[in-house]
């Protein structure tokens, strides 16, 4: 089963840091798991790791467009005052 490792560090540098983290512990986990011999554990660590890379995603996207969109009012506010 996938560990979402990659993934989980990619949403950790670029989107958002705190769930970033919480989704690199969670797939950590899985191998460890999976190689113990608890299957249920390492699949639930895996679909955790996935969900909160999409969390983390997901945060990204909307903290950035919040960004775009509060600057892009800033300008069209200082625009008025010329």
């Amino acid at each position: 089963m996938p560990n979402h490792l990659v993934w989980a560090i990619l949403a950790t540098i670029c989107c958002c840091l705190p769930t970033g983290i919480v989704a690199i512990i969670f797939a950590a986990q899985v191998d460890g798991k999976a190689a113990s011999g608890d299957y249920d554990g390492a699949r639930k660590a895996s679909d955790n790791a996935k969900l909160w890379s999409w969390i983390s995603l997901g945060l990204g996207l909307f903290g950035g467009l919040a960004y775009a969109g509060l600057v892009m009012l800033g300008a069209i506010a200082d625009a008025g005052n010329y």
